[in-house]
């Protein structure tokens, strides 16, 4: 039965010292309430990302579910709506309904698309912030439905079955296997077979059953940072340097992918002794590896390796990480740079080069001029000896900017095309809008990105976010917290219960969404340093990476971020 038909629009509510936008605050309607196919009339979702749309129009929740909560929390407080569902009913358990069984109510028909979205948001309406958490692990999220058939709907009515959905997946097992270790991929592969299912969660098991075999090739070839000996030292251009670097034992060195970095710690720039990331300029296999490295006007760390750093000296660094890495396809390449920014795409065509690869390669470069364009006698060689090469120079002083019209005017083959794109943030966004419109798949266009990540704060309202810095009031007495993508370094507060409170007290770009260990949109990788968990997290992420809404440093952290 149908106990209670809720809604309620958006509003900002504070929370932690910032303005939450939100609908999870729902009130039960009196009388009969229209479903329309991307929502019931009165109702909203301030996060049109995670809630809300055709696949996720209306949530349900369970009275059995209430009762479970009432009792473990001990409270007597609870009315229908509390948990941001817009229909309460009586029945319809998790571990009974399944994705794609469809059901009416009044006028309306329904079908179930996917469970609950675990978030912070359900923690913060009842006060309680373990609970997007508990609702995973003790198998009671609730789920969505999207509307079949419009029409009105009442309290009091009955609900009734009208197909069973393919696959017999409940909602808690489907949850389960989002979020919990021990997956089936017999499972995985039933849900994917699923029309009902949103392309969401579709995606997701994708990634799980893809990512299985390969989680062993992404573990790093060491843990932390290892001394390394600077062999030698090469300048490429007046401002860009290269960095040779063996073990100080004179092995060779595991082999990196094309694409990929080091991330490097500089005891002689500053102390604490500064970290970056620098892109490996190397072909694959390399030993020793090469870093190619700009001179900021007010870069301390790339300052003191381009005219400081003296051969024989050592660097900390980090194994090999990036999955912004060459694909093993036939079909045409686009490798387009600006500035420093072709350090990943030239090991990528050093690999294609060495494979005498038969693809056809397009190398697109903007530099400002001559001058500024290292490493480009090594480009042409590789270049030559490739079959079905094109390069395209752009230098602005010479040819003005690298624009849309001027890419779109070269000729680049759109049908499968892979595009790897590396430069300035503002290079990048115009260059991918540029190939989108071009006609290349938005998925074949991969970036890399060595400053911070974009933020994934959902429902927090537009907030200006200053340049990271170090947190205000008293330093903390606790380990220190590198943030190397943002360059900032601090000890843990006492007051802090999370390195994500510190990143955000940091005002470093932070991703999260549940912030109780559950979504993994936080995971982080971790380049040294080890930590302790509080709470637990439902699953541990892979090895070399750290969940940062649960973590809390035992020993000094770096963290790429």
């Amino acid at each position: 039965m149908l106990l209670s038909v809720n809604v309620g629009m958006p509003r900002n509510v504070p929370w932690q010292g910032k303005q939450v936008y939100t609908g999870i605050w729902k009130r039960p309607v009196d009388g009969p309430a229209m479903v329309r196919r991307l929502n019931i009339d009165g109702d909203g979702q301030g996060d049109r990302t995670g809630h809300g749309g055709e696949q996720r129009a209306v949530l349900v929740y369970q009275l059995d579910s209430y009762r479970h909560w009432a009792r473990h929390f001990g409270r007597d407080d609870l009315s229908y709506g509390n948990f941001g569902e817009n229909l309460t009913v009586d029945g319809m358990p998790d571990d009974q309904v399944c994705i794609g069984d469809r059901y009416r109510i009044g006028e309306a028909e329904f079908e179930i698309t996917q469970p609950r979205v675990t978030c912070y948001r359900v923690g913060m309406r009842l006060g309680e912030p373990e609970l997007p958490a508990l609702l995973v692990s003790h198998h009671r999220p609730g789920f969505y439905m999207r509307v079949i058939t419009e029409g009105h709907i009442q309290a009091g009515a009955e609900i009734v079955k009208t197909r069973t959905g393919p696959g017999a997946l409940s909602v808690a097992d489907t949850d389960a296997l989002l979020y919990l270790p021990g997956r089936d991929p017999a499972k995985l592969r039933t849900a994917l077979d699923i029309p009902a299912l949103s392309p969401g969660w579709q995606g997701s098991f994708r990634e799980l059953l893809e990512a299985g075999d390969h989680i062993a090739d992404q573990a790093p070839a060491w843990a932390g940072f290892r001394p390394m000996r600077v062999t030698k030292l090469v300048r490429e251009s007046p401002a860009v340097c290269s960095v040779y670097l063996s073990a100080e034992d004179g092995s060779s060195l595991p082999a990196a992918k094309a694409g990929q970095y080091l991330t490097v710690r500089v005891p002689g720039a500053g102390q604490p002794a500064p970290v970056r990331s620098y892109s490996l300029s190397s072909a694959p296999g390399a030993s020793p590896y090469r870093i190619s490295v700009k001179q900021d006007p007010h870069g301390v760390v790339s300052g003191y390796l381009n005219h400081q750093l003296r051969p024989g000296a050592s660097l900390d660094i980090a194994a090999p990480r990036g999955d912004f890495v060459l694909d093993d396809g036939t079909g045409p390449v686009l490798l387009l740079s600006a500035g420093i920014g072709l350090t990943p795409v030239l090991a990528m065509l050093d690999e294609l080069a060495a494979a005498r690869s038969e693809r056809e390669v397009w190398w697109v470069h903007s530099a400002h001029q001559p001058s500024d364009y290292p490493l480009a006698a090594e480009v042409h060689d590789l270049l030559a000896v490739l079959p079905h090469a094109h390069e395209y120079v752009c230098y602005s002083t010479v040819d003005g900017r690298l624009t849309a019209d001027k890419l779109a005017g070269l000729g680049i083959p759109s049908e499968a095309t892979t595009a790897y794109l590396c430069g300035p943030a503002s290079f990048m966004s115009g260059m991918h809008d540029a190939l989108v419109a071009m006609g290349i798949d938005d998925a074949r266009i991969r970036t890399e990105l060595f400053g911070a990540l974009a933020a994934i704060n959902p429902g927090i309202a537009g907030q200006a976010r200053p340049a990271p810095h170090l947190p205000p009031g008293p330093a903390g007495t606790g380990p220190l917290v590198t943030f190397a993508r943002s360059g900032i370094a601090a000890p843990f507060p006492a007051d802090k219960h999370s390195v994500l409170e510190l990143a955000e007290a940091c005002d470093v770009p932070t991703r999260w969404s549940c912030r109780t260990g559950v979504c993994h949109t936080c995971v982080t990788p971790l380049l040294s340093g080890t930590f302790a968990y509080s709470p637990r997290p439902l699953e541990d992420p892979p090895d070399g990476q750290v969940l940062i809404c649960c973590a809390q440093p035992s020993t000094d952290l770096v963290l790429d971020m």
